[in-house]
Formats: structure tokens, sequence, C-alpha cells
């Protein structure tokens, strides 16, 4: 049996757009429920009810539902009490009067706002005013209440048609229908058959299921339009009407063809017998004569009205209750998901997930016209380096614009031999002239969020700028470092405004037992400095995809970049880590990494290296540059794959020193299962030492999931959107301890 489902999720995750705004009116239908409640990767959930509302419908009626998943989607949703809405409702019945108007007819005030407070109207209002993206209905409504105003308020096509798509198991005839898929259509929603709708409605359905299901599984799409009498006979319902569509077909499949090459693999057949179409034996019989070449096998059936579409439909999925089955229309732009009152919470899924992947193969839609309902809060992330400062401007999760602004070596040299944050002027003219350059002001902003910089320890989180810690970065208690300079310049940006400044993970995020940090040496206790940011937003990201939160998931993080950090993430702490900044741990691209200790000794009172020279060959100079002479990972994965000896032992025992890091971190768990090892980094793109690491922890029994890359902007970033939508407090840097 086609898993249509895993198909569906496999092709809207790789799309890697943000996620449309779906509105339930029928919000406290625990079908629904239950359906939004395992929709939250693909769709961000509207419910038209409190959420103490959909709570108790939750512990009323759907108790046995995973908590944590609950809880999760919950978190994702948004909730709409529309009697606290009275702006929307205003909004939404001053339209309705002006389209009652253009019908003759008058609604006052008071009767249209009645009208816009019911559920279904509202919910379709706010789709149709582009406050959400797709609404959902007809579970606990009937077709007066919410399908012909949906079709009315929202149709942006002249023909709109509804196919309903199967999957059929296994013990239906596999020789029958080509993987066990068929697809119903007809022109029920239109008020009077034409020969126009019915060829409309033939070439809709094919393009529906070509849409849904990959050309992997049906190389192509044969559709028949149905017929109750022979080929060529005047008798049976109208004949002639399904004549003339099937000669409108080719040039309304040419149309759609030049909206996306996969159309081309459509073929279209009319005046079919429904037994040919369905049957191989039919289909044996019936051919012959000079005017047959239909081939039999049929993947979509076209019915010339609504009883044998409905017939059709009910006929499967009663004959099949455990096929997979769902509702799609066609010619409303995505906008609507009709329901039968019968469907199953698998049914409203389905429906709503071919909606979205509809939407995203279509190509019109970017994301919800309006935040209503889901605030875009813009975010400015500044990350300075060490010759350049990058900028993004997030807008929600997406990212409007990013730039990394070099700074030059001629730039620089006034502050030579100085501490990084001489420099803090200079760097924030530098963004506020970018800003200005591309119609940007600090005013348009809602928060800034700057890298964190070298603090004293702290726990993992976000963080106000306040004075203590602007006080601190800039003595940079902990050491010079570029990161210095971001909490600083956003303070700078936003002051005196109300806008808030931020740190988010910075790298001396400390929330690691003393049990580990002791050392058998009594004057040296092991200090944490990491890539926090980077560690902290993988183990969410992760979390986030898992339809879980980060103080729910046990994963070890391996950054892997110019320097390599090995974390144990427990339960939403970051409970131990190598010390990357100063060369503990695996050896990397640029630094030398833990070393027999007792050789270290005798190699740095032999004469050969000063100090400077030893500490340049533990960090800058050491790992692959002194191994191999360069850290060119591209380079030194192309050599490797090329069989040249020297590079695959040293890569292979590069890949070797990370994964025992990765198992020495097994008792930082207390006994309890590690859900998942994250790689990540840039190094997380090189395969032969990511397929290493793979094989060598599988003793360990989890899975490993790769994010190549840092996205540290983004990590800022949604740090400082969790404070700002209410999902997280911002917390007190308080100092030394």
């Amino acid at each position: 049996m086609f898993n249509i489902e895993g198909s569906m999720d496999q092709q809207i995750l790789a799309a890697g757009k943000t996620r449309p705004a779906v509105i339930f009116p029928e919000a406290l239908e625990p079908r629904i429920i239950e359906a939004a409640c395992n929709l939250t990767r693909f769709a961000r959930p509207i419910f038209l009810a409190t959420e103490a509302e959909v709570r108790e419908v939750i512990r009323r009626d759907l108790s046995a539902m995973d908590p944590t998943r609950v809880e999760f989607a919950l978190s994702e949703s948004a909730f709409v009490d529309i009697g606290k809405r009275p702006d929307l409702v205003e909004q939404f019945a001053r339209i309705h009067q002006e389209e009652a108007r253009t019908q003759g007819r008058e609604v006052n005030l008071f009767d249209a706002m009645c009208w816009a407070s019911v559920p279904v109207n509202f919910g379709i209002s706010a789709v149709a005013q582009g406050h959400a993206d797709t609404v959902v209905g007809g579970v606990a409504t009937g077709e007066k209440q919410f399908f012909r105003p949906m079709l009315k308020a929202l149709k942006a096509q002249e023909h709109c048609c509804e196919a309903g798509i199967f999957v059929l198991p296994d013990e239906h005839p596999k020789d029958v229908l080509n993987q066990n898929i068929v697809v119903f259509g007809d022109v029920g929603v239109n008020a009077v058959m034409t020969p126009e709708s019915l060829a409309a409605a033939a070439v809709g359905t094919c393009a529906i299921a070509r849409d849904l299901i990959p050309e992997s599984i049906l190389p192509e799409i044969h559709g028949a339009i149905v017929s109750y009498s022979n080929r060529g006979s005047d008798e049976g319902p109208s004949p002639d009407l399904v004549r003339k569509a099937t000669e409108l077909v080719p040039a309304l499949l040419k149309e759609r063809v030049s909206r996306g090459e996969r159309y081309g693999t459509i073929h279209i057949q009319g005046e079919v017998k429904v037994n040919v179409a369905l049957s191989q034996r039919s289909a044996t019989y019936y051919q012959g004569g000079k005017d047959v070449n239909w081939p039999g096998s049929a993947n979509v059936i076209i019915c010339p009205n609504l009883d044998m579409g409905n017939l059709l439909y009910h006929l499967y999925a009663t004959r099949f209750p455990d096929a997979k089955k769902f509702p799609v229309m066609f010619g409303l732009r995505f906008k609507g998901v009709d329901l039968a009152m019968d469907c199953t919470p698998e049914d409203i899924r389905l429906a709503v997930k071919a909606s979205v992947l509809r939407m995203y193969k279509y190509g019109a839609w970017d994301e919800t016209p309006r935040d209503t309902f889901f605030r875009r809060y813009r975010v400015l992330a500044i990350n300075p380096g060490s010759t350049s400062t990058k900028i993004s401007v997030y807008e929600g999760d997406k990212e409007r614009f990013t730039q990394e602004l070099q700074h030059a070596a001629e730039e620089l040299l006034p502050f030579e031999g100085k501490n990084i944050t001489s420099q803090f002027a200079f760097r924030k003219d530098a963004i506020m002239k970018f800003l200005s350059d591309n119609g940007l002001s600090v005013d348009s902003l809602d928060a800034v969020a700057g890298r964190g910089g070298t603090l004293w320890p702290m726990h993992h989180g976000t963080y106000n700028v306040n004075d203590l810690m602007a006080e601190d970065l800039m003595k940079g208690v902990q050491g010079d470092h570029a990161s210095n300079l971001g909490g600083l310049i956003a303070r700078e940006l936003v002051a005196g405004s109300s806008r808030p400044a931020f740190i988010v993970d910075p790298v001396v995020v400390d929330e690691v037992p003393e049990v580990a940090k002791i050392t058998g040496f009594k004057e040296i206790r092991r200090k944490v400095i990491s890539h926090a940011l980077n560690q902290i937003a993988t183990a969410r990201r992760y979390a986030e995809e898992q339809e879980t939160f980060y103080e729910r998931i046990n994963v070890v993080v391996a950054h892997m970049g110019g320097g390599i950090s090995v974390g144990a993430h427990f339960q939403g702490h970051y409970i131990d880590v190598n010390n990357a900044l100063d060369g503990e741990g695996p050896f990397t691209p640029q630094r030398s990494g833990s070393l027999p200790v007792g050789q270290l000794i005798d190699l740095c009172f032999s004469g050969r290296y000063t100090k400077d020279e030893l500490k340049k060959l533990n960090k800058g100079r050491g790992g692959l540059i002194d191994l191999l002479g360069t850290a060119d990972l591209r380079a030194l994965e192309a050599r490797y794959k090329a069989g040249e000896a020297e590079v695959v032992l040293v890569m292979d025992a590069m890949a070797y020193q990370i994964a025992k890091w990765i198992t020495s971190l097994m008792p930082a768990f207390q006994g309890q299962k590690i859900d998942q090892i994250l790689l990540t980094g840039g190094m997380a793109r090189c395969k032969p030492t990511v397929d290493y690491i793979r094989k060598a922890i599988a003793a360990m029994g989890c899975g490993v999931t790769v994010y190549p890359g840092e996205n540290e902007m983004y990590a800022l970033a949604k740090g400082a959107l969790r404070v700002l939508s209410g999902k997280e407090t911002a917390k007190v840097y308080t100092g030394k301890a």
C-alpha cells in the first residue's frame, strides 16, 4: 500500500517554506483537534475558540493522546475568541454588507456583525481577507452553512471541482489500478453542468493527482471522463456533453502544462464506460473497433454528474474502510478544505496536507498575507567576527535579507593593538549605514539580538542587555573577543526606545555540574566555553521536528567546524561539553585537541618551541593544518575520495576522535536513553567524516541526524522571537556568581 502521507510529508518538508495558517471554525470538534495536533510541522493551526475550551475537549474526549504532542501543538497554535475581536468582526461585517448590496439586498450593521460572529463565517472571511491561508470545515457544519458560503466567498476561478483521493489497501486486486491509487472527480460544485465545466473538472482532477502522487509512483496520469453509454452511442445522460467536453480538454491541458512540465504526463480520454475505466476485464472485452484506443487502468475517474461521483466515492469508502482517503478542492487556490461529516481525524490530516503540498507546488504562495494571528516580529540579528560583521533581518521565521559587512585591513588598522571594544562606534556606524541604504530604520524593528560575548558563566536562554552586562562586555571579563561587540551594538541601536536588546546563548553558557569539572590536578578546574548558540539551536530544531520541547529530549550535539564542541543536552540542560576554545576535545581543522599530558609537558620544556608557538599549534595552526598542511575540507574530501592514503588516515582519525568524544558523554545522561546524535557545523557537509561517525557510534543504539552549517543568525533571531511571542521570558544577567 503506497504511503501517501509519508510521501506528502517528505515533499512538504523538502520545500523548506514557512507554514501556512490554517483556520478551524469547528474548533471544539474532537476530530478536528486531534488532526490539528498532528499538523504543526506542516501548518499553523488557528482555533476559533479559547485555549481553555480546546483543553477541556482534550481532557474530556482525547485523553489517550500523547500529552507532550498536545502541549507542543497548543504552543504552536493561535486561539481566537471571536467575542474579543470586534475589530475583525466589524471588518468582515462591512464586507458582508457590500456583497449583499451587489446582490440587491440591504443588511444592517447589527445583523451583519451577527453573521460575521458565526465561526464558519468568521473563518471563511478571515481567509478571504488574507488573515489566514486555508479554512477547514464541514465536519460538524452542513453544506448550506459551510460549503456553499465557502465557494461563494473564496472561488477564485470560473470552474471549481472536488476530487476524492483513494489509496486502497493491498487486498484490492493490484492488477486493476496502478499502485491501487484512484482519484474520483465530478462537477458537483458547479450550479450548471456544461462542457466547459466538465472539461475543467477533468483537467483539474488530473492536476490534483499529478501534484500529490510522485512520478516515481505513477509515471503517467490516465484520466477517463466516464459515460453510461457505449462509445459513440447517443444513449445515456448527455453523451453529447461528454464529447464536447473531451474536445475542450487538449487546450486546457496545454495551458496547464505551461504552468509546470509535470502536467505533461497527464492523458485524458473521453466517453469511457465506467466499468471499462475501473476494470481490466471490461477494458479487454470492450476494446476493438477503429475508434477505440482506450488502454484501461485509469488513475483518475471524472464523472459527468454529482450522483455518480458521490456513488463511487462512498462505494469505495464503504468497501475499503482501511483505505487512505481525503477530499481536495480545485479552483479555490488552496483556500478551502471541505470534509465529510463522517470523516476521521486521519482524513482531515491528509486533506490539509494535500492542500499545503499543492499550495507549495503551485508556486503562487509565499506567506500568509497578513500576520494577524501569528505576528511576524521584525528582528535584527548581529554577529561580529574578527574582520566582518554579519547582519540579518528576520520577519518571524523568514529571513528578509542578510549581509556580511567586510571590514578592510586599512579600516581596522587604527584599532590594531587595542581592545576589540575600541571598534564599537566603527562597527555600529557600518550597520546603521547599511540599514539606511536598504530603506530600513531601527524604528521599524521590534528587537535587536546580538551575539553574546565572553561574559561570566550563565545558564542558556535569551537575555536582556542590561547595564551590568554592558559593563562586563566592555571589560571583556573572560577574554577579548569580537562577540563582545554584539550585545553592546544591539543595546546602542535601541537606546532611547522601548525596544529590547538581547543576547542569545553566548559561548559561556555553563550548566555543567561540578562533578564534570573536577580534574586530577587541584589547581585546574575544567572551563566551559563552547559553540553554545548553535549547539542549543540545533537541539531545539531537532525537538521541534519531533513535535516536542527542548526540555523533553536527550541528545548529543557535535558542532564540527574550525573548532569542534561535543555537548550533552539533558532535558533542557546543557550539562557537559568540551572547552572548544582552548582546544580540548577532538583535534579539528585548526586545533590540536586534547593531547597526551606527559608528552605535552616534555615538549613544553624541550626548548623546541616558545610559549606563543605552542599556543598557535594548539589553536590556529594545529589539527589538519599541522598534519596535512590545509584546513580546506572541500579539497581534503576530494583527496580522500581519490584514495590519498595520508589524507584518508588523518581524516578518519579526526572522525574517530569525534565519535569517541560523542560516546564519552553517555554517563552525563544518568543512565537515561539518548534520543539522537546531531551533527552540525560546516564539517557536517563532509560525507566521509559523517559516514565514519555514523558507523563508529552505531552501537549506541540511537539514530544520527545531520544539520549542515551553523545557522547562527537564525538562532539569534529565534531566541528573540521566543521572547517577543511570549513563549519564553527574557533572563536577567547577574554577573559573576
